[in-house]
């Protein structure tokens, strides 16, 4: 059992790196960009919108060629590969050696560079998963150990990009570079761990690897789809409304930090509650509980204005539990849904896509509160409408979820094929 604990967990090491190299790079470098480097607000955004945009639409080409790399026994290669790629780009996008009009120019390719590696390592990170085990229990017990570790880089890049800039010690180009540093040293070991001590990607001997628009034929994959999809949304909607929810709504701004890393502590304490939940009941049903828990949790956060932080705090328990379900179940389900003749890349390059997908969507949110009246900082006007985007949108993206997701359809096949 120790081994098998020990495996597990050294396929869970690489969700770390990962994880604290996407939060800096969503959430860092547009204010480091404009108020350290001096490059404009408005070219900034330019920039960021088409990177995404590509970091977005390549990602099922990517699952694609993955899946032909895997076919040839070429995935080692391609796995240090992209991992020296991020690891320079990702300290390049913080030390950037030119200035100017140049620099906007870097921080386009910078970026797209980043974008495109951490998609390599994480796709295929994904794929890995899905083909570790021959029962569903096995698989969620590892993307359990993953998603563990990736809470675990969330809260280190919550908090330590922050307080490396602002010390006093250094310059915020010097606390980047520490932590570039730090995040190349846990990407290198991360993925040591997952080629070395990591349980072995089951069936090497896969031959079909279909495009990803011949993943859409799967009938299974498409219904799983639509609540994935719904369910990316009701989760995005609030991660970027949240602080401006604290700020604006609670008028807690300083509590921030904290509400942030109780979410995400409570999202890893749920973890083994759900792989448990889902070893009884089946993924699906789990996972229906966890957005049903969701709801409860967003209903009561609309609720809550001036004077109710410590009331927020129990929303934070209560949507970082439901996180937990909503981390591992799904690629579990998608996993189990992947026929056993078929390399699992390019349905994960699929599944990224709409991730991503959602994740920009929800950035509309921002120009939807404008309309209704609501401007950041301006406590007297739009606080209502802050409240019911942030805890009703959730709530209805979650309950189409929940309805599009049928329980009886998955869980008569929840065991993958072997």
């Amino acid at each position: 059992m120790s081994e098998k604990v020990s495996s597990l967990a050294a396929y869970g090491a690489l969700g770390m790196p990962l994880a604290m190299a996407a939060l800096p790079v969503y959430v860092q470098v547009p204010i480091y960009y404009t108020s350290h480097l001096g490059l404009a607000l408005s070219l900034t955004g330019t920039v960021l919108f088409a990177a995404r945009l590509v970091d977005t639409v390549q990602d099922p080409w990517l699952g694609q060629w993955i899946d032909r790399l895997a076919r040839r026994g070429r995935l080692t290669p391609m796995l240090c590969g992209a991992a020296l790629l991020l690891a320079v780009t990702f300290a390049g996008l913080w030390l950037p050696p030119l200035s100017g009009n140049a620099l906007a120019a870097w921080l386009a390719l910078a970026l797209i560079a980043v974008y495109t590696a951490h998609s390599l390592l994480n796709i295929t990170y994904l794929a890995w998963g899905a083909r570790l085990a021959p029962s569903t229990a096995g698989l969620t017990n590892a993307a359990g150990w993953r998603e563990g570790a990736g809470l675990l880089g969330v809260m280190l890049a919550s908090a330590l990009p922050t307080w490396l800039m602002n010390s006093r010690t250094w310059s915020a180009e010097q606390g980047m570079a520490v932590y570039s540093a730090l995040f190349a040293v846990l990407l290198l070991a991360g993925l040591l761990a997952l080629l070395r001590y990591a349980p072995r990607w089951r069936d090497p001997a896969l031959t079909v690897a279909p495009n990803w628009m011949a993943t859409l034929a799967n009938a299974r994959f498409r219904q799983l789809l639509v609540p994935y999809f719904l369910n990316a949304i009701s989760v995005s909607v609030p991660a970027t409304l949240a602080l401006f929810f604290i700020a604006d709504r609670l008028q807690a701004p300083r509590w921030s930090g904290l509400f942030l890393a109780i979410y995400f502590a409570a999202g890893a304490a749920g973890l083994p509650g759900w792989t448990r939940l889902a070893a009884r009941i089946g993924p699906a049903r789990a996972w229906r509980l966890g957005m049903a828990l969701a709801v409860a949790a967003f209903v009561w956060a609309t609720l809550l204005g001036p004077g109710d932080a410590p009331a927020y705090l129990a929303v934070c328990v209560m949507a970082g539990l439901a996180l937990g379900a909503d981390l591992i179940l799904p690629p579990v389900l998608l996993a189990c849904l992947i026929p056993p003749n078929e390399q699992p890349a390019g349905y994960y390059g699929v599944w990224s896509l709409f991730g991503k997908l959602a994740l920009a969507l929800s950035g509309l949110t921002l120009p939807l509160l404008a309309a209704l009246g609501y401007q950041p900082g301006a406590v007297a006007g739009g606080g209502a409408a802050l409240a019911l985007a942030y805890g009703g949108l959730p709530c209805l993206f979650k309950l189409a979820a929940w309805g599009t997701l049928r329980a009886a359809e998955f869980s008569t096949s929840e065991e993958p094929s072997t």
